[in-house]
């Protein structure tokens, strides 16, 4: 009896300390939300990360999914870089924050640009909207359209600064170069000034600091829209609407340049698969809202709903095209990595 009694105190034991294993398992795959939610902008303010983090800030809570506001953080350095190697490095775990990117963090990443790190270091987590690249002048600019911007080009091209965020071989100046190389123009022999996001692009040209700004047309339109830029040419396939209508294409004077620029939020490679799954949801309810259909419109950008694998299958296979890409403009060094 003794030994049946030990035996069932054992079990007990066992039983007991079983349920507190599933209790504490079943709590470490809870998530409930954020406690602190947080936006990584990894720019200044004012330039489209900013736009990015702004845009998840009223669309989760104008949705009723988040009640506490959710604050944005800005991490300027290497157009991304510096925000990425941190969460990638120093905080992987991060089940608060989000952090901003776009189509030309993709091209940083296809080049090497962010260290050692590559695209399948993150987790990507959701695609939100899609502007498109654009080019504009100051409103007192005696250039009047993209065909004197090509003639000014032609004549010379040290003459005419493009004024962007980030350096050789980014998105903003991967746009011009092409339409450089669209008009027989070298890409080297432009003048580019290269900034810290676009916000600064934009003051640079309103200041006539530099004669044509280079961004995504998001960016671009408060201050066209303010009567303070002159819009040359958005870079998409065709027109845009609304506010945008009036704006040619480039392709539709004649120069084949076509840049869409997906705008989205990735996680650290350690959260939680509770953590990210809760995320994911929530970003996948705020697309189909309604409410959110009508932030995303006000800030110019069209629609572009991707979350989870999807938008990872996306990325890993834009990110190869893009190094294909660099490969061509040159870049051969940094697309390499």
């Amino acid at each position: 009896m003794k030994k049946l009694s030990y035996l069932a105190l054992g079990l007990s034991a066992l039983t007991l300390t079983a349920c507190n294993n599933a209790n504490e398992t079943a709590s470490a795959d809870e998530f409930s939300g954020p406690s602190r939610p947080e936006c990584i902008a990894p720019a200044k303010p004012g330039g489209g990360f900013d736009l990015t983090c702004k845009l998840a800030q009223a669309g989760l809570r104008d949705t009723g999914i988040l009640t506490d506001p959710m604050r944005v953080t800005y991490m300027p350095g290497g157009v991304g870089a510096v925000a990425y190697n941190k969460i990638v490095a120093n905080d992987r775990s991060n089940e608060d924050a989000i952090v901003a990117f776009s189509t030309g963090s993709i091209l940083n990443l296809s080049q090497g640009k962010f260290g050692k790190f590559t695209e399948k270091d993150v987790k990507w987590l959701a695609g939100v909207g899609t502007d498109y690249g654009a080019i504009a002048v100051n409103a007192d600019s005696p250039i009047k359209d993209l065909a004197g911007l090509v003639a000014e080009l032609k004549s010379n091209p040290k003459a005419v600064s493009f004024a962007a965020g980030g350096s050789v071989g980014g998105q903003d100046w991967m746009q011009t170069a092409i339409l450089a190389k669209a008009v027989g123009v070298s890409p080297s022999d432009m003048t580019y000034v290269a900034m810290e996001g676009g916000g600064e692009a934009i003051t640079a040209v309103m200041g006539n600091h530099v004669t044509v700004v280079s961004a995504g047309i998001a960016e671009i339109m408060p201050q066209a829209t303010a009567g303070k830029l002159r819009v040359l040419a958005v870079f998409a396939e065709e027109r845009l609407g609304g506010s945008m209508a009036e704006i040619p294409t480039a392709i539709e004077q004649g120069y084949d340049v076509d840049w869409p620029v997906v705008r989205g939020y990735y996680m650290g490679p350690d959260v939680s698969p509770a953590a990210y799954d809760w995320w994911k949801a929530s970003f996948d309810k705020m697309l189909a809202d309604p409410k959110f259909a009508e932030l995303r419109e006000q800030q110019e950008l069209l629609p572009f709903s991707m979350t989870g694998e999807e938008l990872e299958a996306y990325v890993y296979k834009r990110t190869g095209e893009l190094r294909e890409l660099s490969a061509e403009y040159g870049l051969v060094d940094a697309a390499a990595k």
